[in-house]
């Protein structure tokens, strides 16, 4: 997207709000969910991915960072001796995702791989009250003229408008309600890699059209203001600098700029550690820099778990 998050806002109707929403942030900031009893496991999941996990003197990013979101899901799911309902979760992996909307006199779809998805039995909640969705009628959203607010993107011919939330979703499938998508950008040469910006924006995107999809199949096609709000996470990350987001559909009427907005919450580059040293620096036969993981950030740790744990405590 030419402005990334900015554009990603007029195509999806939302206005941004920064940071997390209390919701979340009450979960990071709650000593009670003993959320800092797992930082040392982190910080071990940390050293596992970028100096343990391979033979090579340096792991490329294609290497650490899925190993690296492998360990964090594996230590949030401990957590489900505590909260016994994060069993009712399930990650699906490879799915794909349709969703269509009229926004103005354009027909826009979002289409393709979302991301690891975690799938739960039950809705997340709506974090914003009824005051505030009704507060969003007031917002305006921003503008790019002379562009074009559909600039770079593909143009195509559409021969059936989708809305459908993916080949992971069958008929009877209990976990059918979209909890969390994660987006890992693993290439490792920078140039094939999505920039933060480009990387919110897309997650934006997705987020909106997973819920999209799902308020289609739950309350049908036509516009209108949702009584019970969807909402859909994300998170990504490159396997250091971590973007968060929370999601909340709460009109599908999306065609003017007029009436209720949909919201979003982003908190933007969170560093998980500063650096990983795989050899130790030696001048003179003196270590000035030993190896290890150095300035670990465990909000940013908590930040991730918090987003899990979020409908379930």
């Amino acid at each position: 997207l030419f402005a990334g998050v900015r554009q990603a806002q007029w195509l999806t109707k939302t206005k941004l709000v920064e940071g997390l929403p209390p919701a979340v942030q009450g979960i990071v900031d709650n000593p009670a969910h003993g959320l800092q009893e797992l930082e040392e496991r982190a910080k071990h999941a940390v050293s596992h991915a970028r100096l343990w996990d391979t033979a090579e003197v340096a792991p490329r990013r294609e290497q650490y960072c899925p190993v690296l979101f492998e360990n964090l899901i594996h230590i949030c799911r401990l957590m489900s001796g505590k909260y016994p309902s994060l069993s009712k979760r399930m990650l699906a992996r490879n799915c794909r995702i349709a969703a269509t909307w009229e926004r103005e006199s354009i027909l826009l779809q979002v289409r393709g791989l979302s991301g690891i998805l975690l799938n739960s039995m039950t809705p997340i909640a709506p974090v914003a009250s009824k005051e505030e969705i009704l507060a969003t009628k007031e917002h305006v959203l921003e503008t790019f003229y002379p562009i074009a607010p559909t600039i770079d993107l593909q143009e195509v011919n559409v021969y059936k408008e989708l809305n459908d939330t993916g080949q992971c979703f069958g008929d009877g499938y209990p976990y059918s309600h979209p909890h969390t998508l994660f987006f890992l950008e693993s290439a490792n040469t920078r140039t094939d890699r999505f920039r933060p910006e480009q990387l919110r924006a897309k997650m934006l995107m997705f987020a909106f059209g997973n819920a999209l999809a799902k308020a289609k199949a739950l309350h049908g096609n036509d516009p209108k203001v949702l009584e019970q709000p969807v909402v859909v996470q994300s998170i990504g990350t490159d396997g250091q600098l971590f973007q968060f987001m929370v999601f909340q559909l709460n009109t599908t009427d999306l065609v003017s700029n007029d009436g209720v907005k949909n919201l979003v919450w982003i908190d933007s580059d969170q560093n998980l550690y500063e650096k990983a040293q795989c050899v130790p620096e030696v001048k003179k036969r003196v270590v000035m820099k030993p190896a290890g993981i150095s300035g670990f950030q465990p909000d940013t740790f908590k930040k991730f778990l918090a987003l899990y744990l979020h409908g379930t405590v």
